[in-house]
């Protein structure tokens, strides 16, 4: 039986601006948006971002799209890319970056991802960045290294691991990461986060009204936030599944996507050493 993610694994190893911390000290993480009616999931995760620490968070969004996301952006930054070798250079100076949300199954993601990884920033991969390899997993872990994160619920990660599910989800989680080569997120009531190698842990605290649409969009930002401030990939990963389901136990019935983020700060509140 694997070990029970809980706030005394990593809570020491969270994040936290020293006095003359400045917002690039505190971390850069860039979000890929899909075209200009797929926005939503990535604002959702650059929000996240931000508010779990990150001290600069930029979307980075095809030409279609900058319209519709730049009067919905405050602090979270905007640039547009037509080529993935213009998103490679501008996803050059983050720390992190989510790719995925609402990206679109297109070549053209597959083509962002592997520019991605180029860049040596780190990758928190999820949705349609998921899905679009089903048919080729092998060119998505090429892609991939030990600090990268993939975030699949269980539909996605049968997809790119057919049939490993049926060993039970924690055994499946440590298979997949082992081909992988990289942290496995398996999302679900009981979320399993794994690394190559074979540590696993199951997330306990987890919550039924994080069924909502845009919640794993979320999440997926609040890895990458914090992976954008020099955590641990595996630690990041634990403790952004733990505070994200921590956030939806107090809010409660009638939580959506939306509430997530603003709820980031009383759950750090709680876990300030301050």
């Amino acid at each position: 039986m694997s070990p029970i993610n809980d706030p005394v694994m990593w809570r020491s190893l969270l994040p936290w601006p020293a006095v003359e911390a400045h917002k690039h000290a505190r971390g850069r993480l860039g979000v890929v948006s899909g075209g200009a009616l797929s926005t939503g999931a990535a604002r959702l995760a650059g929000r996240a971002g931000l508010r779990i620490g990150a001290g600069l968070v930029k979307v980075f969004c095809p030409p279609d799209a900058a319209l519709v996301l730049a009067p919905t952006l405050e602090a979270v930054m905007l640039a547009s890319f037509a080529t993935s070798e213009q998103l490679a250079a501008l996803a050059q100076p983050m720390d992190a970056v989510v790719i995925g949300p609402a990206a679109g199954l297109t070549e053209a993601t597959a083509a962002n991802v592997a520019a991605l990884a180029r860049t040596g920033a780190a990758l928190v991969i999820d949705a349609d960045a998921l899905t679009l390899f089903r048919d080729r997993p092998g060119d998505l872990f090429a892609c991939l290294d030990r600090d990268d994160v993939l975030t699949p619920h269980e539909g996605e990660f049968e997809r790119l691991f057919p049939g490993l599910l049926a060993r039970g989800r924690e055994a499946a989680a440590v298979e997949a990461a082992d081909q992988a080569g990289c942290i496995l997120v398996l999302k679900g009531a009981a979320t399993v986060i794994a690394t190559p190698g074979g540590r696993c842990v199951v997330n306990g605290n987890g919550s039924p009204w994080l069924a909502t649409a845009g919640s794993g969009d979320v999440l997926a930002g609040m890895i990458g936030g914090l992976l954008a401030q020099h955590m641990d990939s595996f630690d990041a990963a634990c403790a952004a599944v733990w505070m994200h389901a921590d956030a939806a136990r107090r809010f409660g019935p009638g939580l959506i996507a939306e509430d997530l983020p603003g709820l980031i700060s009383a759950v750090l509140g709680d876990l300030y050493p301050g």
